[in-house]
């Protein structure tokens, strides 16, 4: 039969690249010639902000007394299990040293980076978690200085729930700047005098462009953009959860892709007959992302069986993938291509975005085919180091040098030569091919 779009996305992710890559790369050209003064600038301009840039501790503390206990308890919770889990992923990884060939011993060491720049988005929502996922898992990791910002609001600065949260999970320096100007202002160690050697956190299509740009001069987590969501379902799933799990999604941006993958013509008809009732119950500025997102980017596509939803699956790559469908041991050794995965419905996005443990900076356009989400290891460099007996040399300085010569790269060779003769001035061996 092969498969049938059922709703046909009339936009893809990589929709209006261009123009966002020029007013970017405009921005970036700027803050990198004006500095301090440019940021400010571009604050005022685009948030109609003028405060302190750098959170004092005072605004800190002015922020946590206006936060509730029972909130402050909720962001508890979430630190604490993206923290254990964040421990579990250092815990996998390890250092070791192996003698691989008489004499000859090869390593690794784990090395966390130096500063790491965590964007926190704080537009349209106030997105705490996000905070939790960046600050903690790079405090976990070992890095020295976190440098974190999220957008102030007009006349009162970060949303005080998101300050809470960066100082509980340890941010040693904060900024009240967003958008394009706060990833420049922490790449180019504005403010803070530190430049960020990796740049982490979701945000906008702007936010995500910065990133790229200026990958090479500064590490970034993963290239991403709007967030997405895709389910497969079977004829056993909830219609209701599934269209609920779609609109979570949707309601994120105007260009927040859902997607449903199916094999029971009969759940998408429901699913699609549920989804507008769903759109418009939502609060209007929710409602408006929401209809937006699945009238230019839904899609649903009925496919035979489940091999080949889960290849259509593996096309998509999704961010978040949830699998609603009986045999849920084989969609998770059978599926290759998401950024977090959610088993069976008693599990959803939204628990992984807000507080269950795993991260939710994940990687969106179809880069999930080579990469996962944000992790502890995003954060440590893996290294190499090597020590060899003159012994050793007998061998691996004839061989470098042949092959060296075969390349063409005679100064090469002469380092395995020089060895040769220091070590075993007595004896002949064959450096060429």
């Amino acid at each position: 039969m092969g498969i049938e779009y059922l709703k046909k996305a009339s936009k893809t992710p990589q929709s209006g690249e261009e123009d966002t890559r020029r007013i970017v790369s405009e921005m970036l050209n700027s803050i990198e010639i004006g500095g301090e003064n440019k940021v400010r600038e571009y604050a005022e301009k685009l948030d109609n902000y003028s405060g302190n840039i750098v959170v004092t501790a005072e605004e800190i503390a002015d922020a946590t007394s206006k936060v509730s206990e029972q909130l402050k308890d909720d962001i508890r919770f979430a630190y604490d299990r993206v923290r254990t889990f964040a421990e579990r992923q250092l815990e996998s990884m390890t250092e070791f040293e192996s003698e691989i060939a008489p004499g000859l011993f090869c390593g690794q060491r784990l090395i966390p980076i130096e500063t790491a720049g965590c964007y926190v988005p704080g537009g349209r929502y106030a997105h705490v978690a996000s905070a939790i996922m960046s600050i903690t898992t790079a405090k976990v990791a070992g890095v020295n200085n976190v440098v974190a910002c999220s957008p102030p609001k007009p006349g009162t600065g970060i949303h005080p729930a998101i300050l809470y949260a960066m100082e509980l999970c340890g941010a040693d320096t904060i900024l009240a700047v967003g958008g394009v100007q706060g990833i420049a202002a922490m790449a180019f160690g504005l403010f803070s005098g530190n430049r960020a050697d990796i740049l982490v956190g979701p945000g906008n299509r702007y936010v995500a462009e910065a990133k790229r740009i200026l990958y090479g001069k500064v590490g970034i987590d993963l290239f991403a953009g709007p967030t997405e969501i895709a389910i497969i379902s079977d004829e056993t799933a909830d219609p209701e959860i599934v269209a609920t799990d779609l609109v979570g999604q949707a309601e994120h941006g105007l260009d927040s892709p859902a997607w449903l993958i199916t094999t029971s013509r009969e759940l998408a008809d429901q699913v699609i007959s549920r989804m507008s009732g769903l759109i418009t119950d939502l609060p209007e500025v929710q409602s408006q992302a929401a209809e937006a997102a699945w009238s230019d980017y839904g899609e649903i596509v009925l496919c035979e069986n489940r091999e080949e939803a889960a290849q259509q699956s593996d096309i998509y790559a999704a961010e978040h993938l949830e699998v609603q469908a009986d045999d849920l041991d084989w969609w998770l050794k059978r599926l290759r291509n998401y950024g977090s995965l959610f088993l069976g419905e008693e599990t959803t996005v939204a628990f992984g975005d807000k507080c269950s443990g795993t991260n939710h900076i994940l990687p969106t356009k179809s880069s999930a085919r080579y990469t996962g989400g944000l992790s502890v290891g995003k954060f440590i460099k893996t290294v190499t180091y090597q020590r060899m007996s003159r012994e050793a040399n007998r061998e691996v300085a004839a061989v470098t040098a042949r092959i060296s010569r075969l390349e063409g790269m005679e100064a090469h060779a002469r380092t395995g030569d020089v060895r040769l003769q220091k070590y075993f001035p007595s004896e002949t061996f064959q450096t060429t091919g």
